[in-house]
C-alpha cells in the first residue's frame, strides 16, 4: 500500500519495539508495583497515625489522598513520560529509524502507529495503577472505616484524572522526545516540564499568571481534578478548565511530533 504496509502492521511493529526497550521492561515491571508499595505504605501510616490525629486533621482526612498522593502522580507522570520519550528517542538512538523510514516513507503514518501503541499501553497501565492504589488503600483503611466507594460524590473524577495522568504524560514525552532527540536530554527536559517546574508553582495575586500555571497537567491535577472536594477559589483552576487542559495535551504533543519528524533529517 502507498506509504509502506497497512496500518494494522505498523502497530505490530511499534508495539514489538516499545517491549523490546529495556526501559520500556524496568518502568513498567518495577515502576507500577512500586507505586501502589507506595499507596500501601502511605495508607499503613495513616491507619497507624489515625487515633493521635487532631478533631481538625480527623475532618480533613481524605483516604483518596493516601491512594494517589503528589509523590505517586511524580512518580507516575515522570516514568510515562520517560517511556513516551524513549519510544521514539531510542530508534533514532540505535539508527533503526533509518531503516523504517526506508521501509515506511510516510512519516506521519510511523508517528502516529507509535502515538497510538504507546497511549493505548499507558492509558491501561495508569488505568491499572489507579484502580490498584485505590483498593490497597481502601482495604488498609477499612479497619479505621475510613474508606469512600465508587459511588460516592467525586471520586470516579478523581480515579479517572489520576488513570490519565500516565498517556498525557507519555504522549507529551514522545513530543519532547522528538524535539530534543537525545536520550539523557529528552528524560531531563520531561522531568522539568511535566514535574519539576509545576511543583514550584503556587496561586498568585496575578490572574493572568494563574491562567498560565492552569495549562500545566500536574498543576491543575494537584489543585483541581485530584482533590475530591474541589477548593472554591477563583485564582485556582476550575473542574472543567482542567479536563480541557488534560485533553489538549495529548493532541498538542502529536502535532508537535508529527511536525519535527517530517521535517527534520535523521
Amino acid at each position: 500500500m502507498a506509504g509502506g504496509g497497512r496500518f494494522g502492521d505498523l502497530l505490530a511493529a511499534e508495539w514489538i519495539k516499545l517491549w523490546s526497550l529495556r526501559s520500556t521492561r524496568w518502568l513498567f515491571g518495577l515502576g507500577m508495583p512500586a507505586v501502589v508499595a507506595f499507596a500501601a505504605q502511605s495508607s499503613l501510616d495513616a491507619y497507624r497515625a489515625w487515633p493521635g490525629f487532631t478533631a481538625m486533621e480527623k475532618a480533613r482526612f481524605t483516604s483518596l489522598a493516601e491512594a494517589f498522593s503528589g509523590l505517586t502522580a511524580t512518580m507516575v507522570m515522570i516514568g510515562a513520560g520517560t517511556v513516551g520519550a524513549l519510544a521514539i528517542v531510542g530508534e533514532y538512538a540505535t539508527g533503526l529509524i533509518r531503516t523504517t523510514l526506508v521501509a515506511v516513507p510516510a512519516r506521519h503514518r510511523v508517528v502516529a502507529a507509535k502515538l497510538a501503541v504507546v497511549g493505548v499501553v499507558t492509558l491501561v497501565a495508569g488505568g491499572l495503577v489507579s484502580a490498584a492504589t485505590f483498593g490497597v488503600s481502601q482495604a488498609i483503611l477499612s479497619g479505621r472505616g475510613l474508606t469512600v466507594s465508587v459511588g460516592d460524590p467525586d471520586v470516579v473524577r478523581v480515579l479517572a484524572a489520576n488513570a490519565l495522568l500516565a498517556p498525557v504524560s507519555a504522549l507529551a514525552g514522545m513530543g519532547i522526545g522528538a524535539l530534543v532527540r537525545h536520550t539523557a536530554g529528552a528524560v531531563v527536559t520531561v522531568c522539568g516540564v511535566l514535574v519539576v517546574v509545576p511543583m514550584f508553582l503556587q496561586p498568585t495575586v496575578h490572574q493572568w499568571l494563574n491562567d498560565l500555571y492552569a495549562l500545566v497537567p500536574f498543576y491543575v491535577w494537584r489543585t483541581c481534578l485530584g482533590l475530591p472536594q474541589v477548593r472554591d477559589d477563583p485564582a485556582l483552576p476550575t473542574v472543567a478548565g482542567s479536563w480541557a487542559v488534560l485533553a489538549a495535551w495529548p493532541p498538542a504533543a502529536a502535532v508537535l511530533a508529527l511536525l519535527v519528524v517530517r521535517h527534520r533529517d535523521v
